[in-house]
């Protein structure tokens, strides 16, 4: 589709379905095309040339656009976009109105769904931007929206408020029956709220999948810390109450973990990053190491101009994992694809 954003031109070259539950991040530097992808689904921005539907209602092809007011979305913005004169409460009541006419127990379902109970009479210069977000979000919920769009939410937030707002944004799923489209160009944030993902760069799509894939493949980049890693999603198959443990069960395997808290069954999603794998040719029985996974090579990414290289790893059928060592131990491990290994999990960051 060709969009016509602020007055100039951008070509966006983009042909893949959304599912229509989970949380759909997309992701890509500033400038691939995310914000404008958003604006083309909400109507704000009218492509030359684009088709763009709905379960089975057409919002625009060659005959016909729907306008911005009759697509219900929930919008919400980098920067809250609050009415100013208005309390939290009254913020609420307008983003009812204006979109569904609902009653109050709407607003009560959505104001304990983010726990704002406490900021109802606050004006949005006496919230912080972690609070304003979680309004602005809610505002968004009473909408009854049919898609929910989210540019960078967390963009202009502090470390902290970001750690507040995170929850929240991954409880939405299990609560609202509609598609949600979440740009960001966080990595961090894509691997602890993405279902799918599309990877967008200079207004192409270059990537798409599920947050597994991607991530393993790298096809998502590192971090701002420049760590690179992988997303697994567990099960909780057991507790280890004497030593605060619990059993994480995934598709191919078992690990230990820090119990966090979580009932048998329940969904676990975790972070092991490349850094935290050891590769060793044999289990060692005097180790501080609780997570050892037989594994197989599948390739080896080789700088010669750094000291290190990443080994991509299989486990079992369907899991990969990546391995950060050195050059130096890859040569003494003799490591090839095809080569057996055991995989040594020094750490996991369980995402919640």
């Amino acid at each position: 589709m060709m969009a016509q954003p602020d007055g100039g031109r951008f070509h966006l070259d983009l042909d893949a379905e959304i599912p229509a539950t989970g949380i759909s991040c997309v992701f890509g530097s500033s400038g691939s095309g995310k914000t404008t992808l958003l604006r083309c689904l909400a109507g704000l921005d009218r492509p030359q040339s684009a088709r763009i539907e709905l379960g089975d209602e057409i919002w625009q092809d060659d005959s016909r656009f729907v306008p911005t007011h009759l697509r219900r979305i929930g919008y919400v913005f980098q920067d809250s976009s609050l009415l100013p004169h208005l309390s939290a409460r009254r913020n609420l009541q307008y983003g009812r109105d204006s979109h569904t006419g609902g009653d109050d127990a709407d607003i009560a379902d959505a104001v304990a769904l983010l726990g704002i109970g406490q900021l109802l009479d606050k004006h949005p210069r006496q919230l912080s931007g972690g609070e304003r977000q979680r309004v602005a979000l809610a505002r968004a919920l009473l909408s009854k929206p049919r898609l929910l769009l989210l540019d960078e939410p967390l963009s202009a937030l502090d470390v902290a408020r970001k750690q507040e707002l995170l929850p929240y944004l991954q409880r939405l799923p299990e609560e609202l029956d509609c598609p949600i489209v979440y740009v960001t160009h966080s990595p961090d944030e894509v691997a602890r709220l993405a279902d799918h993902v599309l990877v967008l760069d200079e207004g192409e799509c270059v990537a798409r999948g599920s947050v597994t894939e991607l991530m393993a493949s790298r096809r998502i980049p590192v971090n701002a810390a420049g760590e690179s890693g992988v997303v697994l999603e567990t099960n909780i198959a057991g507790h280890d109450p004497e030593w605060n443990l619990a059993e994480a069960r995934f598709a191919d395997g078992v690990m230990l973990i820090p119990d966090p808290g979580v009932a048998t069954g329940g969904l676990v999603r975790l972070r092991i990053l490349a850094r935290d794998i050891s590769l060793s040719h044999a289990v060692e029985a005097h180790s501080s190491i609780l997570n050892r996974l037989p594994a197989t090579v599948e390739r080896i990414e080789d700088s010669p101009d750094t000291a290190m290289c990443m080994v991509h790893l299989r486990i079992g059928e369907n899991t990969r994992l990546l391995s950060r060592v050195s050059r130096k131990s890859a040569r003494r491990l003799e490591l090839a694809p095809g080569s057996p290994i055991y995989a040594e999990i020094k750490s996991v960051a369980i995402l919640q």
